[in-house]
């Protein structure tokens, strides 16, 4: 007989708490109507549960998006308005990108793609251990423009073969050998991870949000494209990928420095996965094609009517690899992250832009304004500080999602009313959004992945962390400033 399976008590009473004191204790502020705040009550239950999952995501964001066809927060009186709303973010092509996205990815590890091109850059890169750092740092950038779930890349991809490295040297927690090289290789896996997600729209599910909460927030002023997200991102993301290793190389030495035998394992491993079949060669040519697209290349080629919509060029890519048997329907229907992805963001989604519609993220973000006011802080100074504080405010996180919904439109709205330029306040708070991930154990999905196989130690990992969220952020804000400067773009 199948056992029932109920949310976890303890997350599940924290949230419905949540959610009865802010709409019956709680008195509504001034300038505030009581729907929206009846949104912010459903809001903040659905982000504790999701912090403290309550339930899986998707679960959680079905509720939601019951409770507000539910309680007509939207639209008092008119319930078929009111699930009109609840449903309204299964429209935005946004989330169908990165859905979509994620169903291509499901070819990179079925026909082995990711595997072969992880093991080709260890053969290129593996004659000491500091190389085989590199080539697995190569190894996600590569597939990080098509890999939308970060779990995925760093997690089931690179991982492995990381583990497979470490392993053939007898470096492994079971031996006690870790520290001849595999905690070193499994913090540059990790902190790799961040980096890349920073790096294109595509290479983290929470990325779109970002494109959309920006676009909201500025009336469509800003809408931050694939091509211009990516070559924003493309010299600091370089630097922070070329001194992580080096950092971590310090910080946490390998004993074992020379890995001639890496070579060989990677020329191993790619002969016993034999020659290239037709599917790898199709998905390759399926990838290269999207990530054209995305650059806008066959626009710039052959005319503005070829410049294709984002979310059109991964249905294409997606159509491709069904017509030609890359991917049957089965793999579509199993790829369940996928599914999931859509349900969450669409709640997700729907529910901040109403809490923008209503004026709460309006009021929440003057709030802030004026709380920095009373410092008597410039811009400048004004937007260090909401920076670091939603950075380092991931401690308090196992979501990046959830983050980013709850604080990233009330940060950008008062940096932007204490007059910080907007196009470099988004950037700012955009890649954070990925870097801060870097800091704890439970940041995003691949940390408790990596950690959990032992490697390092807790204290290892979180200084480690802490080490590179300094490097990173120093980098961002440097290097970033003056590229972006140069690109014109602020």
């Amino acid at each position: 007989m199948n056992k029932l399976t109920f949310p976890k008590p303890i997350p599940t009473a924290i949230s419905v708490g949540l959610t009865l004191l802010i709409w019956f204790v709680i008195p509504v502020p001034d300038k505030v109507t009581p729907e929206a705040w009846h949104l912010l009550a459903l809001f903040t239950g659905t982000i504790a549960a999701i912090i403290g999952k309550a339930l899986p995501i998707g679960a959680v964001s079905i509720i939601a998006i019951a409770l507000v066809a539910i309680t007509e927060v939207t639209r008092p009186g008119k319930p078929e308005g009111a699930i009109a709303d609840a449903l309204s973010g299964f429209a935005n092509p946004l989330i169908w990108l990165i859905a979509i996205a994620v169903m291509i990815a499901v070819a990179l590890t079925k026909t082995g793609l990711g595997t072969r091109i992880g093991y080709h850059f260890i053969s290129l890169f593996g004659k000491k251990t500091i190389g085989v750092a590199y080539g697995l740092v190569l190894s996600e950038l590569v597939i990080a423009p098509v890999t939308p779930s970060n779990t995925a890349r760093g997690g089931a991809i690179v991982h492995p073969i990381m583990r497979s490295i470490a392993d053939g040297f007898q470096s492994s927690p079971e031996l006690g050998t870790q520290n001849k090289m595999g905690r070193y290789l499994a913090l540059v896996n990790y902190n790799t991870n961040p980096i890349t997600s920073a790096m294109f729209i595509t290479a983290t599910a929470p990325n779109p949000l970002i494109v959309d909460l920006i676009a909201k927030a500025t009336n469509s002023s800003i809408q931050i494209t694939w091509a211009q997200w990516a070559l924003a991102a493309l010299l600091p993301g370089l630097c922070m990928l070329a001194l992580m290793p080096l950092v971590l190389y310090f910080l946490f030495p390998p004993e074992i420095k020379n890995t001639p035998d890496a070579k060989g394992m990677a020329i191993a491993a790619l002969e016993k996965l034999g020659p290239m079949k037709s599917s790898e060669f199709i998905t390759l040519g399926v990838l290269a094609l999207m990530l054209a697209m995305w650059a806008g290349v066959p626009a710039m080629l052959l005319g503005p009517d070829m410049d294709l919509n984002a979310t059109t060029t991964a249905m294409i890519g997606l159509s491709l690899l069904l017509l030609t048997g890359v991917l049957e329907w089965e793999d579509i229907l199993k790829a369940k992250s996928a599914w999931d992805t859509l349900i969450w963001f669409a709640a997700l989604v729907m529910m901040a832009t109403f809490l923008g519609k209503l004026g709460l993220i309006g009021w929440f973000s003057l709030s802030i304004q004026n709380g920095i006011n009373h410092l008597g802080l410039g811009w400048i100074s004004a937007t260090v500080i909401l920076v670091l504080i939603y950075f380092y405010s991931h401690y308090f996180f196992a979501s990046t999602t959830a983050h980013i919904t709850a604080m990233f439109g009330a940060f950008f709205a008062a940096g932007v009313a204490l007059g910080a330029p907007p196009m470099l306040l988004a950037l700012l708070l955009a890649f954070s959004s990925s870097l801060m991930m870097s800091l704890t154990h439970y940041g995003t999905g691949t940390a408790p992945i990596i950690f959990g196989s032992g490697y390092t130690t807790l204290n290892e990992w979180w200084g480690a962390g802490a080490a590179m969220s300094v490097v990173n952020l120093l980098i961002l804000v440097v290097v970033g400033t003056a590229w972006w400067k140069l690109l014109g773009y602020i």
